[in-house]
């Protein structure tokens, strides 16, 4: 399902026919030591990992991560979009993008469309966001949309700390 578009983007709801996309994204280096290590090897696990989170998400709050493709071919080139953690009081925003795609300014893109549609269509009038300690790109990505450096937080027990940015 679309959700939104931009001048140069779509964002639609991922399926479980984006595996190999997502196995691609989700074994990155970047992805790896930004995001973590998801355990996933297979196309198999990429459309659990699917099913399993961002279509679970779309079934229970009508939002989630979408695909981000370029309008212009189609081509996938990341993921951005709205997340409800359990270990978080609000909704985040969550995105990553493949390397040939940074610098583009298609995350600022996204992401902005993203929090206007979130503040729009689920009257979200608070976000967070998070990111890893020394994930510097994606600090300055949010500095760039008005979050602002909130916290210090563990996500799941018995992992690193990551900052929490807010924005109202």
């Amino acid at each position: 399902m679309k959700v939104l578009e931009t001048a140069r983007l779509a964002l639609r709801w991922l399926e479980t026919d984006d595996a190999a996309f997502i196995l691609q994204l989700v074994n990155e280096p970047s992805w790896l030591r930004f995001i973590g290590d998801k355990g996933i090897r297979t196309a198999e696990d990429a459309r659990n990992y699917i099913e399993d989170g961002p279509v679970a998400m779309y079934r229970r709050l009508g939002f989630g991560l979408c695909l981000v493709e370029l309008k212009e071919s189609g081509e996938p080139i990341g993921i951005c979009g709205l997340i409800k953690r359990d270990s978080l009081e609000d909704v985040d925003l969550g995105f990553a993008f493949l390397p040939a795609f940074w610098g583009k300014g298609y995350a600022f893109e996204s992401a902005a469309a993203v929090m206007d549609y979130g503040r729009r269509t689920f009257g979200l009038s608070r976000l967070l966001a998070i990111a890893s300690q020394d994930n510097e790109a994606s600090t300055r990505l949010l500095d760039k949309l008005g979050f602002q450096f909130e916290r210090l937080v563990r996500l799941v027990p018995d992992t690193a700390e990551v900052k929490v940015f807010a924005t109202t």
